[in-house]
């Protein structure tokens, strides 16, 4: 079953903007990251919810999306996701952000594996400005943003290949699916 969450949790870039993802939903996904580990169990994340219209397209204006993918613009218009978490790092906590990229990145990863499991999917973005974000959002400045997760319906097709050859880089068909290709196994264990 994990398996099965792994291969269908993708960055998705293009949601149902219909479908708006709930306060409620949000706390289910951040309530799921909480019981994992933590590095010395210090805990030093904290999320900020972005549901509201006017807090989304805030957010989302100040994150760039899909870098190998230019000139296409993501997500395309009328297709943004409908909420954000912005995860944040605790700075009476820990003595730096990067002290706490293990929680980060399990945490995420839980995050987007449980979004997966009710219906939803995401966009793990790391490039957006701290500051601005802090600034957008209010933030006392003890809280670092660390990441972005986009939260939504996804409405696009996203399918993994076996890698040939070395390029890494993702693509889009020419009817619209997103295509990943992933190392083999074989290539991968040293």
């Amino acid at each position: 079953m994990i398996e099965e969450l792994v291969r269908k949790n993708r960055s998705y870039r293009s949601f149902n903007h219909a479908r708006k993802v709930s306060e409620a939903e949000l706390c289910e996904l951040v309530n799921c990251a909480r019981l994992t580990p933590s590095a010395m169990n210090i805990q030093p994340l904290r999320y900020r919810l972005c549901t509201e219209e006017s807090e989304v397209s805030g957010v989302l204006a100040l994150t760039k999306w899909a870098g190998r993918l230019r000139p296409m613009k993501f997500p395309p218009d009328g297709h943004e996701p409908t909420a954000f978490i912005v995860v944040c790092v605790d700075s009476e906590l820990v003595p730096s952000a990067e002290s706490a990229w293990r929680d980060l990145g399990i945490s995420a990863q839980t995050i987007l594996l449980r979004a997966v499991e009710m219906g939803l999917g995401g966009c793990m973005i790391g490039a957006f400005s701290k500051e601005k974000i802090s600034e957008e959002l209010s933030l006392p400045s003890r809280y670092i943003p660390a990441l972005v997760i986009a939260v939504g319906e996804p409405d696009q097709t996203v399918v993994l290949e076996e890698l040939d050859g070395d390029d890494t880089s993702y693509y889009r068909t020419d009817d619209g699916i997103h295509v990943v290709p992933k190392r083999r196994l074989e290539d991968i264990i040293i």
